[in-house]
């Protein structure tokens, strides 16, 4: 056996003897006699086998080939167009195909194009060699050679409709079906051709999680016809990444439709008593205390907002501070809420507080009243999500969880109007911190004499008498 032979038996490639041996003829002459049969020969092999991928996932742009084996699950149309300078015109055939790691456009050219529309099938299995490139939704293969692989199983389910579940990085073509969270403004960016685009995002959820949805040009005008506990249905759209996380886009080619359909989501949240500093999480709870909203000035001169609520679940409460236009979101005492990828920061005096920012998602489960929103028409969402237990603190109300914090004379206070020379102790959040101080406990604010220094935003405790509807301080803490 000479060593070309025995290094072809060791390759696991595709390729015949024959056109092994064909390549190191070819790598020689280009190296111009500066390799031997057997050093090209082993050039070659390490060649093929860098084309060899493992799955779909690992197909990245910048390889010159890509080996894979796939599966067929959607047939686009065949499409015809004009080439310069030739007088026949050009075919493509886009064919969706995936592994259990992801799927991937396929780009079949002239033959392979009517081959396509003739011979493939969605569910047939195929070896597949091409070039990877960046295309408009991600990876796609331009297709160079194409077989049939009858002797393996890919476990990948066809499917007309998708769930959240079952996205994966380079899908095209998605219908889902899903309820509205989430809905953010239409914004606007100039394009490198001078053009203005406008983008919009919102957030949807099914029984299997919940996926970021962003809307280009024309489609970003539908996220006003939409609000949080609708159910709408997202038509051709595709999968991108996004700093680790998929997202579903649509484009001019797609749309964003309602539809007269039931929906369930339950939101999966970390208990906040287990809330560890910088993880990104979600928690749900009941909203405790809300603060009125505060502007601010950035750096660059726009203007900021912001709102703190105090949640609690079972096991603790924790301050969500609510940025941007998060902050119009109508929340009061009493409400069952979700709050989705929020960063878990440094709070005042060491406490944890969440950070609810773009990435976020704030979605209210049930109001004071027990009518539920998100999609909870008859104020079951309480029962279905589980929320009822975050009041069951003492006595099953959102009282019992305030008055924990204070004694039985602070919790009469927030029903009853104090009367003057009357001694009360009163809790609430900073929102104004001047002379007088400001607090506000969610329910009502409180004018505090104080010497004390507090800062916007924290929770403080006012011990003193009343005097002419002011709460003369003894003590701040």
């Amino acid at each position: 056996m000479s060593d070309i032979e025995g290094i072809y038996e060791d390759l696991e490639a595709d390729v015949s003897l024959e056109e092994f041996r064909e390549a190191v003829e070819a790598k020689v002459e280009q190296m111009g006699g500066l390799a031997d049969d057997e050093t090209a020969a082993m050039l070659i092999a390490h060649e093929l086998g860098e084309s060899e991928v493992n799955g779909v996932a690992d197909i990245e742009p910048g390889m010159e080939e890509a080996k894979f084996v796939a599966k067929v699950l959607k047939i686009g149309e065949l499409r015809t167009f004009e080439r310069d300078g030739e007088d026949e015109d050009g075919r493509v055939v886009n064919v969706e195909v995936a592994d259990e790691t992801g799927s991937v456009r396929a780009a079949f050219w002239d033959e392979l194009a009517q081959a396509a529309v003739d011979e493939l099938d969605e569910g047939q299995v195929l070896k597949i060699k091409g070039r990877p490139k960046e295309g408009f939704s991600g990876v796609e293969i331009s297709v160079d050679d194409v077989e049939p692989d009858d002797d393996t199983d890919i476990d990948v389910q066809l499917a007309d409709t998708y769930t959240i579940e079952s996205l994966s990085l380079g899908l095209s073509d998605v219908n889902l079906v899903g309820l509205v969270l989430d809905t953010g403004s239409i914004r606007t960016f100039d394009r490198d051709d001078g053009s203005e685009g406008r983008v919009a995002n919102i957030t949807l959820g099914d029984a299997t999680g919940r996926v970021r949805v962003t809307l280009w040009d024309e489609q970003a005008d539908v996220v006003d016809e939409f609000e949080a506990g609708d159910t709408v249905e997202v038509v051709d759209g595709y999968v991108r990444d996004r700093d680790g996380a998929l997202e579903l886009h649509v484009g001019n080619r797609g749309a964003v439709e309602a539809v007269d359909e039931d929906i369930e989501y339950v939101p999966e949240s970390t208990a906040i008593e287990s809330l560890e500093l910088g993880e990104t999480t979600d928690i749900a709870g009941v909203v405790r205390s809300a603060d009125p909203k505060r502007t601010f000035d950035r750096d660059d001169g726009s203007e900021g907002q912001v709102r703190n609520v105090r949640v609690q679940d079972a096991t603790g409460d924790i301050r969500v501070a609510m940025w941007g236009e998060k902050a119009d979101i109508d929340l009061g005492p009493g409400d069952e809420v979700a709050f989705a990828d929020v960063e878990i920061k440094d709070g005042w005096q060491d406490d944890l507080e969440a950070s609810a920012g773009w990435r976020s998602t704030v979605t209210v489960l049930g109001g004071a009243d027990g009518a539920g929103s998100a999609g909870d028409e008859d104020g079951a969402g309480s029962a279905d999500t589980g929320l009822s237990a975050f009041t069951d603190a003492d006595d099953g109300d959102a009282e019992s969880a305030e008055a924990a914090d204070t004694d039985s004379t602070a919790g009469e206070t927030e029903t009853t109007v104090p009367s003057d020379g009357e001694s009360i102790e009163f809790t609430g959040v900073v929102v104004q911190a001047g002379d007088p101080v400001v607090l506000d406990n969610g329910e009502k604010t409180m004018s505090v004499e104080t010497s004390a220094d507090v800062g916007l935003g924290e929770e403080v405790t006012a011990r003193g008498q009343v005097r002419d509807g002011r709460l003369e301080a003894d003590d701040v803490f």
